[in-house]
Parts: structure tokens; sequence; C-alpha cells
């Protein structure tokens, strides 16, 4: 089973997630260290095929994502957690792909050590 590695503020984003939001993430979680996939996991569009995951959880009229990678070897990497602000659309924001780029690239750069 591999380790789960949360890369920046993932960790502390998902302890702000309601109860029920942090259960269905963290069962996504454990399914990836298990090599499985979640109902709800899906590929992030803009990283080519399924390098980058994304679990999406409807709560209480909210939305709450949480994004990983399971390519690299070593581990999962929680790459970034956060609540859907925006009301329109479904793609995600510029400001948190640029992070997820970010945190992928500090991720891989880890992996390899």
């Amino acid at each position: 089973m591999k380790d789960i590695v949360w890369v920046g503020s993932s960790l502390d984003d998902v302890k702000g997630f309601p109860a029920q939001v942090r259960h269905e993430i963290g069962f996504a979680l454990y399914r990836a260290q298990l090599g499985s996939k979640h109902s709800n996991a899906k590929p992030l569009r803009g990283f080519g095929g399924g390098a980058v995951l994304e679990v999406v959880e409807d709560f209480d009229g909210d939305t709450y994502r949480a994004v990983y990678t399971v390519n690299l070897s070593n581990a999962v990497y929680v790459l970034h957690a956060f609540q859907k602000k925006s009301k329109q659309g479904r793609e995600t924001a510029r400001r948190d792909m640029a992070l997820i780029r970010s945190r992928l690239r500090w991720a891989e750069e880890l992996d390899a050590q």
C-alpha cells in the first residue's frame, strides 16, 4: 500500500471541510492507496489522461474538491484541496490550476529522490 503525502496546505485544507466531505475524500484516498479508484474520482482536465485525479463532493449546497496523483511510484500525493467558490461553470479556477501544477512538479521532484 502506498503512503499518502500531503503537499503544501492540502491536509489543513481538508481538515476544514465538513465531516461528511472529509470521510468521502479519505475513502477516495484509501482506494487510491490500494491501487483502485473511488466512484467520484475522475481525471482533472489539463493534465493528460489520468495523471492527476480529483474527487468532487457536494455538501449542503457547496462543492469541495481534492486533487491528487497516483502516477508517481512512491506515494499518493495530495496536491490541493479546496471549496469551489464560483457558482457558474465547472471549470477549475486558473489560480487553483497553477497551484496544482506547481505542487505536482514539487511532488515529482520529491518522488524521484
